[in-house]
């Protein structure tokens, strides 16, 4: 059984597809966490992304791969723990960049294909529903307005004791968005059969019970 969970960034998605999955007994997959690893790894080398031989010469030297720890999903980096990384400004805008990439794209399908066909697996990102994970069981587009996923945000990054900018922070929203819904490459959309969720008005656990509710109704 597969879940496939699409939205925006800031949606909430990988937050709510790992409670979900833990209910379900799922295995998780942040397919987000991926792409930033990969991020990661070009930003710490000043990788050009947009020269394609330097880009697909840097893909060649990064290994990712993901442990469950005490019931945690780490995302190792060439056997470096970067967990802890993947959830900065920089690393988050570069993914959004770089994930646009055919060759970024190319390095990460085989592998999350592979952990859907050997599991049960809830797995959020951009484009699940309609190009990794198009047999989906059930397709999930999840989604809120751009005031909402930056308030979250900000309330995120106050409470690790930084002083965030919320314009700026909005204005991130707004722009990946855009980039995300308008790369050639694999662009956010809402799957033709995937359910719309808008979570603005929803907390996280009513958001949880109902992708719940859905898949045991389907199963």
């Amino acid at each position: 059984m597969n879940i496939a969970i699409d939205g925006p960034a800031g949606a909430g998605k990988s937050t709510i597809a790992k409670l979900a999955a833990k209910e379900l007994g799922f295995l998780y997959v942040d397919t987000g966490a991926m792409y930033r690893a990969i991020a990661l790894y070009l930003l710490r080398k000043k990788t050009p992304i947009d020269d394609e031989k330097a880009l697909k010469e840097a893909l060649e030297h990064i290994a990712i791969s993901i442990k469950y720890e005490d019931k945690q999903q780490n995302v190792y980096l060439n056997g470096e723990d970067v967990t802890g990384s993947l959830r900065e400004e920089a690393v988050g805008n570069m993914a959004s960049v770089s994930s646009a990439k055919q060759p970024v794209r190319d390095k990460l399908l085989s592998l999350q294909r592979s952990l859907a066909e050997d599991n049960s697996v809830i797995m959020d990102g951009r484009d699940i529903g309609t190009n990794v994970l198009p047999n989906a069981e059930l397709k999930i587009y999840l989604t809120a307005s751009a005031d909402v996923r930056a308030k979250r945000r900000y309330d995120e990054l106050l409470s690790n004791g930084e002083k965030p900018d919320f314009e700026k922070i909005k204005a991130d929203i707004i722009k990946r968005d855009e980039q995300d819904m308008n790369r050639k490459i694999a662009p956010l959309r809402q799957a033709e059969d995937a359910v719309y969720l808008d979570t603005s008005s929803l907390s996280i656990p009513e958001v949880v019970k109902q992708i719940v509710e859905w898949e045991k109704e389907r199963a």
